[in-house]
């Protein structure tokens, strides 16, 4: 009786060892792939950003290339929501219901997210380096299966004004925002920046729908002002036709647009580069058209892979660099993954990140998570537009939320 019991003890403990070892596995993943969700806007007022979702399905073919992730190649399934959170919501029902994709990347814009936040979280689905800085994507206690990627608009709105109370003398500041959970957040940094005793300096606010036809009327409201500073926080259809409209009718404030707005082949070019000299963006992201990265090892990098991976894409498109580095993140967390690939160990591995360098970011800038820290970059760095190229100038700059 005693080596029949010491025997199936032994026999329980090798078992509980073996299934240790044993391969774990959420929804859609499987001994030769993983597939992931996403939503983006391939149509609509905000298709511009669908090229985030070109390049990020680039990003994931190359991978795939090289043997996928840990053995396993990614599926990416990738559906137009026409920047339409109702679609958004329908869509991403799809994906987890049908498609029983393993978690959902970087589905792009703040008011479709807004729409399905609560029902991935109360699914338990992660959802993976939002495209958006809206502020609510770092509450790792209130949706811990959600996580952003941009940094925050309110921080960028907040280094705007600061920049403007330390470099404009007697500014009197025009804003034009999309009337929306974006524009209210930029607006909210913006008016911390400035404090109380200077939002008196604020001449006039205009707003726009993403569904409006353009922003014309608005532009020739806000030079009434005469103002002397111009803050910018549109996308990109509505960055290109206020730079535009500017030029045309002869407002020459200091202008501060936002990085979702500042594209090179989206909005720049299209607004006539006369037009945008001097515009001033803070940004996390490295120009690739810009000729002094010639010989940066990680623009070389870069540049191989776009030429392999989007032969006919314009590499003057901010969005080309943004999905990349949101597919370089999804696949970090999901190799740190190994076999264990559920849902709940990828979103412990998104928010272990610490000091991880993505090529094509700005010089200085680390990704850091943690369980509680759900916002992965927190530097900018200012850029001013020169001939048809950014400039940066000044330090990486880092905002400290207050407690």
């Amino acid at each position: 009786m005693r080596w029949t019991l010491a025997t199936a003890i032994l026999l329980l403990a090798l078992n509980a060892s073996d299934a240790r070892a044993e391969k774990q596995y959420g929804p859609g993943v499987t001994d030769t792939e993983i597939r992931i969700g996403n939503t983006n806007p391939y149509s609509g007022n905000a298709s511009a950003y669908g090229q985030n979702g070109r390049a990020e399905a680039a990003y994931y073919r190359f991978i795939n290339d090289q043997g996928g992730v840990n053995g396993r190649k990614i599926v990416f399934l990738s559906l137009d929501d026409g920047y339409s959170p109702p679609k958004t919501v329908e869509l991403t029902r799809q994906l987890v219901e049908r498609d029983q994709v393993f978690a959902v990347a970087a589905p792009l814009g703040t008011a479709p997210n807004i729409a399905i936040q609560k029902y991935l979280n109360q699914k338990k689905v992660p959802t993976l380096f939002i495209g958006s800085g809206a502020s609510r994507w770092d509450d790792a206690e209130h949706f811990p299966w959600s996580m952003g990627f941009n940094p925050s608009y309110h921080v960028e709105g907040y280094l705007y004004a600061r920049h403007i109370l330390a470099n404009v003398k007697e500014p009197k500041i025009a804003i034009l925002r999309q009337n929306d959970d974006v524009g209210e957040d930029y607006l909210n940094g913006v008016l911390e920046g400035l404090g109380a005793e200077n939002k008196k300096l604020i001449a006039e606010i205009a707003t726009y729908e993403v569904t409006d036809p353009t922003v014309d009327s608005q532009m020739l409201q806000l030079k009434r002002t005469e103002a002397n500073v111009f803050i910018n926080i549109t996308t990109p259809k509505f960055a290109a036709q206020a730079i535009k409209k500017a030029g045309e009718i002869g407002w020459k404030p200091a202008h501060y647009l936002v990085n979702i707005g500042a594209s090179i082949g989206a909005v720049m070019k299209p607004a006539g580069v006369e037009n945008s000299q001097g515009i001033i963006t803070a940004d996390y992201k490295m120009d690739p058209t810009d000729p002094r990265l010639a010989d940066d090892p990680e623009y070389k990098t870069w540049k191989a892979w776009f030429d392999a991976y989007l032969p006919n894409a314009n590499p003057a498109e901010a969005a080309n660099v943004v999905g990349w580095a949101e597919g370089w993140l999804v696949v970090e967390a999901l190799r740190r993954c190994g076999d264990e690939l559920t849902r709940e160990n990828v979103m412990r591995q998104a928010a272990s990140l610490k000091n991880f360098r993505i090529p094509m970011l700005m010089k200085g800038l680390l990704i850091n998570t943690g369980p509680k820290d759900f916002a992965p970059m927190k530097s900018l760095q200012f850029e001013r537009f020169v001939g048809e190229h950014w400039e940066p100038f000044g330090e990486l700059m880092t905002y400290e939320k207050k407690q």
